[in-house]
């Protein structure tokens, strides 16, 4: 037998071979399911066709969004989520539809056998329904409750005389029913409920909720297991039930949300013992609880445009002195190596002061609970250096005192004071042009040690699913900020903040959007209150600056918005520039002898083509910002972006207007690293020239007690200098006239960062 097998097994497998080789090539592409591009409801009445959709597995192939509408078109395979026919599915599908019906009251519905028109390899299905007379609830009755508990309990529930004999919404209202007595203290409340339709009438029906509170019932034994750091007090207190309250089902979901705000509890959960037999007047509770480290270190570092490399470290206790309390070390450096990579890494870091090494040490303690488990207390110390390339170098030392509370699940407000003691260090253009403010002696006042000392509340709802790559949710960031004398604040201003952004999941891409807008105030300057001028002061922290790989990426950092020009006074007096000379002579410049205009003082100068100009960021007291982008997989490791940014901010003196927006298109990709995605995104900005003020200095004639090294030089030629006898003043005045300025500032623009954009 073993012989005959050995000698069979060939033969048939030949044959098998012989039997596919002779299939025609037609037959074979029959065999396979054709692709589904439409289904069809015929009669449907009372639902609509997306709806009855919901209840079969049949779909059609279908574009994943409308933003990919022309690529669906070209049949582009990520664009398309693509479905095709399963016979299988029709009859199931045909049964779902039935159920689907008669659980919303329509118990005579018929549903016929699906039809399929297939033609050249595509297939459309139709589900014909005949959905018949629905079954209505003429007559609702609850029975087993006080007048008084029927008030409390019976309004507004999901269903109503007159609708329909819906099984879900009878199931509904009892799960409502159940869940109201069990927040009041009834934990072992039941409803049974009975539907009667009488014979001489199928259509209606008569409705019967009979309720059984049970008795009322209180909270008794509470243990709680896996504590090792926190003790039984602060458990106690943070979740707010105790033995011989009233049991209150609510309270029990709340108990466990609070317990997630004691940071060093990594998992917990709160379980009433509801399912006992007694069915007493007594719920036992266990609460268990498993403790993340009472000690823990953190470290990090990135690389992006703006500011180089940066590390940062903390160093934070959990439960420190007990009870949950917080307290937390904190030291961040960034602008490492940005002079020495200017040109290859770092080209929106500065240059000068503005590429040193900025950084910042904070120390902060939280108190977890104050009045309440949703109230929390902080206060923390801080001193920093901070750089906004190319603007200001900040100095700081202060404090912060902020309560905060949950006011719902992810959502927090927090009220802040925050006064602390700055110095900044800032060319005098900033100064003149963004304060108005451009003799030397208010300009040094401005620069020295100043109190700004806001107080404010910010409201953050994040219903996103991630904080480094969300992929669906949305986030919402409301912050108002005040500043007077009575806060011991120097400068006076309000601002407003409010940003939204949204993530749409589709399939394996994501829709990201977001919206930015703000606006700032000022009061003035109390250092500067007793001239007899009205100065609008705006401290440069304050003011808006867009542009950069968060904001507008078809941008530099801070490139967006109000800017000027400088020139110096050896660049507009030098007889030797390209094209020609700087355009002005001593006369222009000379302090006496400038020209008295509606907007002030300014020098009488027209500069020639070539001169050098050095544009600078001023700040805006109003700026929109508004960003879409789609996420799509490349690979199984990287991830392509196509987005488009719109944005502007705006000046003081300067009126909103829609022309004014820049809208920058652009691409990225991104690849996934342990601290979030490495962004590298490339941005196309279409500004081109400007008109732009331009601001210089002005000069008087050279006088005995002078430095000589005061002198003005300027350029004679290609190598060769000449020193006039003249000096700066130091006071700052722009041009009589503006200039355009930017004809080729068109182009490209990469960003590296770490971290989606928003």
């Amino acid at each position: 037998m073993t012989g005959a097998g050995s000698f069979l097994r060939p033969a048939v497998l030949g044959l098998t071979v012989a039997c596919v080789l002779a299939i025609p090539r037609g037959t074979a592409g029959q065999l396979q399911p054709p692709e589904v591009t439409d289904v069809r409801f015929e009669g449907n009445e009372a639902f609509p066709d997306d709806s009855l959709a919901t209840a079969i597995a049949t779909r059609p192939t279908e574009c994943r969004s409308g933003l990919f509408l022309p690529l669906c078109a070209l049949g582009v395979g990520f664009a398309l989520d693509r479905s095709v026919l399963r016979e299988r599915d029709l009859p199931r599908d045909r049964a779902r539809l039935i159920l689907w019906y008669r659980q919303r009251g329509f118990r005579e519905v018929q549903v016929d056998t699906p039809a399929v028109v297939r033609q050249n390899g595509n297939a459309e299905v139709v589900f014909p329904i005949q959905e018949g007379r629905p079954v209505i609830a003429d007559s609702i009755r609850y029975t087993g409750l006080s007048e008084s508990q029927a008030e409390e309990i019976l309004s507004d529930l999901p269903i109503r005389e007159g609708d329909r004999l819906s099984a879900i919404a009878l199931d509904a209202t009892r799960d409502s029913i159940v869940s109201r007595l069990a927040n009041r203290g009834y934990a072992y409340a039941q409803v049974f409920r009975n539907a009667l339709r009488p014979a001489d009438d199928p259509h209606s029906a008569v409705v019967t909720f009979e309720v059984v509170p049970g008795p009322l019932s209180t909270y008794g034994d509470i243990t709680i297991e896996g504590l090792d750091n926190l003790n039984v007090g602060t458990v106690l207190r943070t979740v707010q039930i105790s033995s011989g309250d009233v049991y209150r089902r609510n309270e029990i979901e709340e108990a466990t949300s609070r317990l997630y705000g004691l940071r060093i509890i990594r998992s917990a959960s709160v379980v009433p013992d509801t399912l006992s037999l007694d069915r007493d007047s007594v719920v036992d509770v266990a609460i268990t609880i498993q403790e993340g480290d009472a000690y823990r270190v953190r470290a990090g570092g990135g690389l992006n445009t703006a500011e180089c490399f940066n590390l940062e470290a903390r160093w934070t206790s959990r439960n420190f002195l007990g009870g949950g309390r917080l307290l937390q070390i904190r030291g961040r450096t960034g602008h490492l190596l940005a002079a020495q990579l200017q040109d290859q890494l770092c080209p929106q870091a500065g240059q000068g002061k503005y590429a040193r090494l900025t950084g910042v040490a904070s120390v902060e303690f939280v108190q977890p609970w104050i009045f309440s488990t949703r109230n929390s207390f902080s206060a923390s110390l801080f001193a920093e250096r901070q750089s906004l390339p190319n603007i200001f170098v900040r100095r700081a030392v202060g404090a912060q005192l902020a309560l905060s509370r949950s006011i719902s699940p992810q959502t927090l407000l927090t009220f802040f004071y925050r006064p602390e003691l700055s110095e900044l260090d800032a060319d005098a253009v900033l100064f003149c042009t963004g304060f108005l403010v451009c003799d030397p002696d208010d300009i040094r006042r401005l620069r020295g040690r100043n109190y700004l000392s806001p107080v404010g509340a910010s409201l953050v709802r994040d219903r996103s699913d991630d904080l480094l790559n969300p992929r669906r949710g949305y986030r919402v960031l409301l912050d108002v900020e005040h500043a007077a004398t009575w806060t011991y604040s120097d400068f006076r201003y309000d601002r407003v903040v409010l940003e939204a952004s949204r993530y749409v999941p589709m399939g394996p891409v994501v829709f990201a959007a977001r919206l930015r807008g703000g606006w700032v105030g000022s009061g003035g300057f109390e250092g500067l209150l007793d001239e007899p001028r009205s100065v609008e002061l705006v401290h440069p922290q304050k003011r808006f600056y867009t542009g950069g790989a968060n904001t507008v990426r078809g941008f530099a950092q801070s490139g967006l918005g109000p800017r000027v020009l400088v020139a110096r006074p050896n660049i507009l007096l030098s007889p030797y520039i390209i094209g020609g000379g700087g355009g002005c002579d001593v006369t222009d410049l000379d302090a006496d002898n400038v020209v008295e205009t509606p907007g002030g003082d300014r020098v009488p100068c027209d500069p020639a083509p070539g001169t050098i100009f050095e544009p600078r960021p001023t700040g805006g007291t109003r700026v929109f910002e508004a960003n879409a982008e789609l996420r799509f997989p490349v690979t199984s490791f990287l991830e392509g972006v196509v987005f488009g940014d719109v944005g502007q901010a705006w000046g003081r003196d300067q009126a909103i207007h829609v022309a004014s927006l820049e809208f920058t298109p652009g691409l990225g990709v991104r690849f996934p690293s342990p601290v979030g995605p490495i962004r590298v995104d490339l941005a196309y900005r279409f500004r081109g020239e400007e008109t732009l003020s331009v601001v210089t200095e002005t000069i008087r004639e050279f006088a005995d007690g002078d430095p000589e090294s005061a002198k003005i030089e300027v350029r004679t030629g290609e190598e060769t200098r000449m020193t006039l006898d003249w000096v700066s003043t130091g006071t700052l005045v722009p041009l009589v006239q503006p200039i355009p300025f930017g004809a080729n500032d068109k182009g490209l623009q990469l960003h590296l960062s770490i971290g989606q954009a928003f």
